[in-house]
């Protein structure tokens, strides 16, 4: 089965949340940016809200230059603590739904599905989700691109902005991408675009008839690039880039909900058993124990417990899992989903090791 990757775009970001937070704004054109000063301020815009592009504004435009343009704009200068503050909460959100997650600025983020997902009518319902509760949470909109590659998903979650779902299977590569500008790839950008259109290349479409040596003669490394995108081969894996490890985790669906125990019970201990295979690997201790369940309707919950000291202990998760999963007895709702999170981690700890029997009944 192919990848499931989801790419989440907050719309018009900075505006969205001004306009949030000042109702007379809505519906008006909204730019965050340097202080236009009647035309004559120096600086860009930073963005600007979907009624103001009409205008022919746009990100990084001269804001003199917009002010000529649109004059009865609402120009605000950036509230960058309330954006960072609303981003927070959005990640938050976006993090809870895949331990594989990528934030990509204040407003983009890249999540993979893969092993949360059955199928795209799955993994479509999830984006509605989570497009509901960051709008319930936080109160902005968000697009979302679901595809088998990050190249794709990004290209997706343009598609229908603002505030829109678009879902793009292995089958349906070619027909969503043959008929678009050669801009909506990733890098190739107005000034590129001419050099391609001079070696005949206008559409996507072009790109997936060329034959991969030829667009190498043609454009080098970059022709492989684009004409791996247009045939929807990228093999980038969504992860945070962290130089430190802070938690280690896996998760698996149901192929249909369950109330078996047994079954429940064999998918944790199936996690548990890969997630200590890379422990006990690479020599990692950890303090911090989280079990995340999914019912049915994509209600979700984690629950965690903190020991007093690191340990390495496969049979230790497990009953501290079993322990916390009781706690849901009393919920009348079958099983979509299970995973364990180990996390407050810690390497080489071998003069611990004489202290693990001072905590093996916490």
């Amino acid at each position: 089965m192919s990848r499931i990757i989801f790419h989440c775009d907050l719309d018009c970001f900075f505006a969205a949340v001004e306009q949030r937070d000042n109702p007379k704004y809505r519906g008006k054109p909204v730019i965050i940016g340097a202080d236009p000063k009647e035309g004559k301020g120096r600086g860009v815009i930073s963005t600007c809200s979907y009624k103001a592009r009409k205008f022919g504004l746009h990100s990084a435009m001269p804001i003199s230059q917009a002010y000529r343009r649109c004059p009865h704009g609402i120009y605000l200068r950036p509230n960058i603590n309330k954006y960072f503050k609303a981003s927070k909460e959005v990640m938050e959100i976006l993090r809870s739904y895949s331990n594989k997650f990528q934030q990509v600025g204040l407003d983009e983020a890249y999540i993979d599905a893969s092993n949360m997902c059955l199928d795209f009518n799955e993994a479509k319902k999830i984006a509605k989700n989570i497009k509901q509760e960051v709008f319930d949470k936080v109160g902005i909109t968000i697009s979302i691109g679901v595809a088998p590659t990050k190249s794709l998903a990004k290209i997706a979650s343009d598609y229908k902005k603002p505030n829109g779902i678009t879902i793009v299977t292995q089958k349906d590569i070619r027909s969503f991408l043959e008929n678009m500008d050669i801009t909506r790839i990733p890098g190739i950008g107005k000034k590129s675009k001419i050099y391609y259109q001079k070696k005949g290349i206008e559409r996507i479409g072009d790109i997936i008839n060329t034959p991969l040596p030829k667009m190498m003669e043609l454009f080098g490394k970059n022709g492989i690039w684009v004409w791996n995108i247009a045939n929807g081969i990228d093999k980038r894996e969504v992860r945070e880039y962290n130089e430190d490890r802070k938690s280690i985790s896996q998760e698996r669906t149901f192929y249909t909900d369950t109330n078996d125990f047994q079954l429940i019970l064999s998918r944790l201990e199936e996690i548990n058993n890969k997630i200590h295979n890379i422990i006990e690997k690479k020599n990692i201790f950890f303090r911090t124990i989280t079990l995340k369940i999914r019912f049915e309707g994509f209600l979700t919950y984690t629950r965690a417990k903190s020991l007093p000291y690191p340990i390495q202990d496969k049979k230790k998760v497990l009953e501290v899992i079993l322990k916390i999963y009781k706690e849901f007895s009393n919920v009348n709702k079958k099983v979509r989903l299970v995973g364990i999170k180990l996390s407050n981690l810690e390497k080489n700890l071998n003069s611990r090791q004489t202290n693990l029997a001072k905590f093996a009944n916490v």
